[in-house]
């Protein structure tokens, strides 16, 4: 799961969203230094990580990638499953991707000082660009995919997977579907009061 994928998830709670959103940017037990409800968030975050890793459906979605993409295919199939989610939004949430998104990035801002300082350095990006809206497009996942390629230690070219979208798309959107109602209920049992 990517972005989007990880801020749905935090059941419009403001800190674990917060946590959710900032989960790959805190190493080890530095999530220690954190809030309690930022912490909860940051675990969400890696348990999400690890159920959508070992689903065998996502498991299918990887290996339509595999021999082109290799290693990046899970990550290619995270931004993926955003463009999903995003796509068809209004079957998830009854506010619009547009006044989520704007929320989302509200709750961010009036936070940043606590954000780890990469989160920092590109969140005006990601306002000013409205990452979360484009996702629902075929150029926000392009694009998505580019700033993803300009991170990895060696040329990968991951933008052409968006070729491999196109080509297969109701083979992924299915994959989608059948994966999503899964990781929904696993994070309701993670999130509910008393877990």
């Amino acid at each position: 799961m990517n972005f989007l994928a990880h801020i749905y998830l935090s059941q419009n709670s403001d800190l674990l969203m917060i946590g959710n959103f900032i989960g790959d940017f805190v190493k080890g037990k530095k999530y220690l230094n954190y809030e309690e409800e930022i912490q909860k968030g940051i675990l969400i975050h890696r348990k999400i990580d690890y159920y959508t890793d070992t689903h065998p459906v996502v498991k299918e979605s990887i290996n339509r990638l595999r021999p082109r993409f290799g290693r990046y295919s899970g990550i290619i199939v995270d931004v993926f499953y955003d463009h999903f989610l995003a796509a068809n939004w209004d079957n998830y949430h009854m506010d619009d991707l547009e006044t989520f998104s704007q929320n989302v990035y509200e709750v961010f801002t009036t936070h940043q000082e606590i954000l780890p300082l990469k989160v920092q350095n590109f969140l005006p990006y990601m306002v000013s660009q409205n990452w979360l809206l484009n996702y629902a497009q075929f150029w926000g996942i392009q694009k998505s995919l580019q700033g993803i390629d300009r991170r990895t230690l060696e040329p990968t070219q991951l933008e052409l997977a968006l070729h491999d979208l196109e080509k297969d798309y109701q083979a992924f959107l299915s994959d989608f579907q059948q994966f999503f109602p899964d990781i929904q209920e696993y994070v309701n049992g993670l999130v509910l009061p008393g877990k």
